[in-house]
């Protein structure tokens, strides 16, 4: 008898951006990606591609994306703490730390409160250097 014939299968799909071992692109991914061929100056661009990268949990692209955002416009605070978190899931401690510590004078800057208080409870999450 095949699994699929028995009565009590069920089957239950994965993600449908994942295909195995093998990540399918995510629509978000490639819709951020085109208009930034277009304007790879936006900074919100940037910030979008690197969450939607986050929220797959592909901290590898995310890193990159977030560190453009933050290039393009230094003082995006919220980019501090996305690039922080990416850095933290991706095992990077020391890299989350520095930006950690960037991050929070930017936020100081820009009086963005919760940012600041975001940066700093993970920074002081971090393993010991």
């Amino acid at each position: 008898m095949h699994p699929h014939d028995r009565l009590d299968f069920v089957h239950v799909p994965s993600p449908s951006f994942l295909i195995g071992d093998h990540a399918m692109a995510n629509p978000k991914i490639d819709q951020f990606k085109k208009v930034l061929q277009m304007d790879p100056k936006d900074e919100t661009l940037w910030f979008g591609l690197g969450k939607a990268y986050m929220n797959d949990e592909n901290w590898k692209e995310a890193i990159p994306a977030l560190e453009q955002c933050i290039q393009v416009k230094p003082e995006y605070s919220a980019a501090y703490f996305a690039l922080a978190q990416s850095l933290h899931q991706a095992h990077e401690f020391e890299k989350c730390r520095a930006i950690c510590t960037e991050g929070v004078t930017v936020a100081t800057n820009n009086g963005n409160l919760l940012v600041i208080k975001n940066l700093e409870a993970l920074k002081t999450s971090l393993p010991a250097p």
